[in-house]
């Protein structure tokens, strides 16, 4: 291989190095800046639980779920999710969804999550992902008024075929077709760059070869 084709290579893993922790640690700081609140942070806010259980009944904070608590009644499942699961992001059905590739909508919320999470709610799928690769692709989405973390569509577009035999058939080929609606407006650079990091990269790339492009 060239000198200049192994410095262009390099250049672009740092760069999606670069990226990947970039994004990794703007999550990591946007950790716990959604309207919720922990038991913690409202001890650490009001003074002390009987000055929490006052602000309840005076209608200044309301508990939500166990251990969370929002100046506002009407948080939606998203943002307690999000706050639930802060090192997650938002994958799989919930993801395909939001980008409208599929008009199924999901009965769970699939979150991607280091191993070894314990999942605490039935209304959520937790998707077990190498640490090395979970925030690879991930970005912040709007979703239901609350910004949360989300892989990319380019990232999805991996995670569908990467995921293709335990989806149903119907399913994955509505996703895969209205992928190539878009293709044009994907950066094919990510998924070029993301995909040597996945696992079952060889099988990834011929499906996405003659499937998609």
């Amino acid at each position: 291989m060239s000198e200049s084709r192994l410095t262009t290579l390099n250049f672009r893993r740092n760069n999606v190095y670069f990226y990947y922790n970039s994004v990794k640690n703007r999550i990591l700081q946007n950790l716990g800046k959604n309207m919720l609140q922990t038991l913690a942070q409202c001890i650490e806010t009001f003074g002390s639980k009987y000055l929490i259980k006052k602000a309840i009944a005076e209608g200044r904070l309301f508990r939500i779920a166990k251990g969370f608590y929002s100046d506002s009644k009407d948080v939606s499942e998203t943002s307690l999710f999000s706050a639930k699961y802060p090192k997650a992001v938002f994958t799989m059905n919930t993801a395909f969804y939001h980008y409208g590739l599929t008009d199924t909508i999901p009965e769970k919320y699939y979150l991607a999550t280091e191993r070894g999470a314990k999942n605490s709610d039935n209304r959520v799928v937790l998707k077990f992902e190498n640490s090395d690769i979970l925030f690879l692709g991930a970005v912040q989405e709007s979703v239901n008024g609350a910004t949360v973390s989300m892989y990319n569509r380019e990232r999805m577009l991996l995670e569908l075929i990467r995921n293709k035999s335990n989806l149903p058939f119907d399913y994955y080929k509505e996703i895969i077709l209205n992928y190539r609606k878009i293709v044009d407006e994907l950066d094919m650079q990510f998924v070029q760059d993301y995909l040597p990091q996945m696992p079952k990269a060889d099988m990834i790339r011929k499906v996405l070869e003659a499937e998609v492009l």
